[in-house]
């Protein structure tokens, strides 16, 4: 099932890949300061985050790995913030965004 093009799993897998920066040097987000975002990426739940607070910075990174676009990725994600939140974050995703992120990008491999 994990190889079947037509698999949910192989969907997501899709979807996401599709929304991947070419490097993780593209990550340019914020690592402090409030945050905000759009309706398409937190259509549920805060639109405003502050990345200084522990639980508002994994939220910011969850839902924007889940729900935003390549060029949302880039605008509010941080390299070092995400190499940083990585080991617990990968977590609390879904399995088709850690898989796809991981095989794109080594360095986020345990």
């Amino acid at each position: 099932m994990h190889d079947d093009p037509s698999s949910i799993a192989a969907l997501l897998r899709a979807r996401y890949r599709r929304r991947l920066p070419s490097s993780l040097n593209e990550l340019t987000g914020a690592e402090h300061g409030l945050v905000e975002l759009p309706l398409h990426i937190a259509w549920s739940g805060l639109l405003t985050l502050d990345p200084d607070l522990p639980r508002q910075r994994m939220s910011l990174y969850r839902t924007v790995l889940g729900e935003g676009m390549r060029d949302d990725l880039c605008r509010f994600l941080n390299r070092g913030l995400l190499l940083e939140l990585w080991p617990v974050l990968h977590k609390l995703i879904s399995r088709a965004i850690k898989d796809v992120w991981e095989e794109a990008f080594p360095e986020l491999r345990p």
